[in-house]
């Protein structure tokens, strides 16, 4: 029950974020907000039924409020907020003689209670993740640069990482399910746009499915088609990531090595690298990441004709 309501916190916590982007002109009784000269702080006054959502601003409770969520900007609560409290790039400061009666949740920051008896309910979670502060207060500030990454160290670790990552999971999967993963080569070579057709419009169906679930069922029920709506996009993209390394690796081999060099290694090494660098390119790595999941879950989705893809 404890990670059921961890999940359903960072369901709800991801929701919020979403009609964030969806929503974003709210229509609020001005009489209770007030913004600084900056427009860096925005304070809440006594709004006991509003749900305050800010961006790249740092949120001020003065006195009452129902839900806050802030991404790229600090959480001070000095009077009362009734449910959740969540901070993306930010922190979320609990004032002596304050209460929240929710959840915190907290990425790339931290959570401070000015006294060890804040006002808390008990049984109310404390989520936190303490990493990407600065990156996530700088994507709220402009969130172009998530299209055009940054070539920094960090940014080469990462990819490295990943080169190294991604080829050891497909080197275990074409060890361990070599027939999973030729069929699945096949299949993307006699059909792949039927197939990458079909898994879009699942991949899309399935992300739909699972917030319309997480949003309307009861509690335990939406634990777990979160859950399982995670778990199944999840497996589906990394079968598909594993499928197109070795479909780009042989594709790569079969024109530029001879017969003798082309071992299963160099196979993988080739797809891996290519893959890697599509999904560093700037304003190319959503769609090709896009393409990744559509085509993991249509090969998921047309698994059951899989003797069709065989060649004759």
């Amino acid at each position: 029950m404890k990670m059921r309501r961890h999940l359903l916190s960072a369901a709800s916590f991801f929701s919020a974020l979403a009609i964030s982007f969806l929503l974003p002109l709210l229509v609020h009784p001005q009489s209770q907000l007030s913004e600084d000269a900056g427009q860096q702080i925005l304070s809440v006054d006594d709004a006991p039924d509003m749900k305050v959502i800010a961006i790249s601003k740092n949120v001020v409770i003065k006195k009452h409020a129902k839900d806050v969520l802030a991404w790229g900007g600090d959480i001070i609560v000095e009077g009362t907020v009734d449910g959740d409290v969540a901070a993306i790039g930010g922190s979320v400061v609990q004032k002596e003689g304050s209460f929240i009666g929710g959840d915190v949740i907290v990425f790339g920051g931290q959570y401070r209670a000015e006294n060890q008896t804040a006002g808390r309910v008990d049984g109310k979670n404390t989520i936190m993740f303490g990493v990407f502060e600065d990156e996530l207060r700088g994507l709220a500030r402009d969130p172009t640069q998530i299209l055009s990454p940054k070539l920094t160290i960090t940014f080469l670790v990462q990819r490295v990482l990943a080169i190294l990552f991604w080829f050891l999971v497909t080197m275990a999967a074409a060890t361990i399910a070599p027939g999973a993963l030729s069929r699945g080569v096949a299949g993307l070579r006699l059909s792949g746009l039927k197939i990458a057709g079909f898994g879009a419009g699942g991949f899309v169906l399935a992300f739909i499915a699972t917030v319309i679930g997480v949003g309307f069922l009861p509690e335990y029920l939406s634990a777990i088609v979160a859950l399982m709506g995670f778990i199944l996009i999840m497996l589906a993209y990394g079968f598909g990531r594993v499928v197109t390394n070795v479909l780009v690796g042989k594709y790569i081999t079969d024109r530029f090595f001879s017969a003798r060099k082309r071992s299963e290694s160099v196979t993988i090494l080739a797809g891996v690298l290519l893959n890697v660098a599509l999904l560093s390119l700037p304003y190319v790595w959503p769609l090709a990441l896009f393409a990744f999941f559509a085509i993991g879950t249509g090969l998921v989705v047309t698994s059951r004709s899989s003797a069709s893809w065989k060649v004759s």
